[in-house]
């Protein structure tokens, strides 16, 4: 288990800050820790939910949960998600990917990261 061994919270320019012992340390925006939130509106029961107009959101607060895992509150309500140690590491190294991933996802799904955008498709 990667257990930070520093975590700041940003809130001007709403980046989740971690340090690791072994000099490793990651930014991690909201809007990214919001669309890969572990909780059940996101992941589903089994079928992922695609989130989409968090772009903006930000992070207003952060409490530990036990020894294994932090729960982070977002501005637009959520606070469902509980990110565990690991988790967080996994999101951390693998964030180029999945960023990447995110938004060739939004793009097959005719959606916006921008709240008050709506895309449409035109079949001609």
């Amino acid at each position: 288990m990667r257990i930070p061994t520093a975590i700041k919270l940003h809130k001007a320019s709403k980046v989740l800050e971690l340090h690791y012992a072994s000099d490793e340390q990651y930014r991690l925006d909201a809007e990214f820790l919001r669309v890969h939130s572990p909780s059940a509106e996101v992941r589903g029961h089994g079928t992922p939910v695609l989130q989409h107009g968090k772009l903006g959101v930000a992070l207003t607060g952060i409490e530990p949960v036990g020894q294994y895992a932090l729960k982070l509150i977002f501005d637009d309500g959520h606070d469902s998600g509980l990110y565990s140690w690991d988790y967080l590491h996994q999101l951390a190294r693998d964030h180029d990917r999945l960023w990447a991933e995110y938004l060739a996802e939004l793009e097959r799904a005719g959606k916006s990261r921008d709240p008050s955008e709506s895309l449409v498709k035109l079949m001609l």
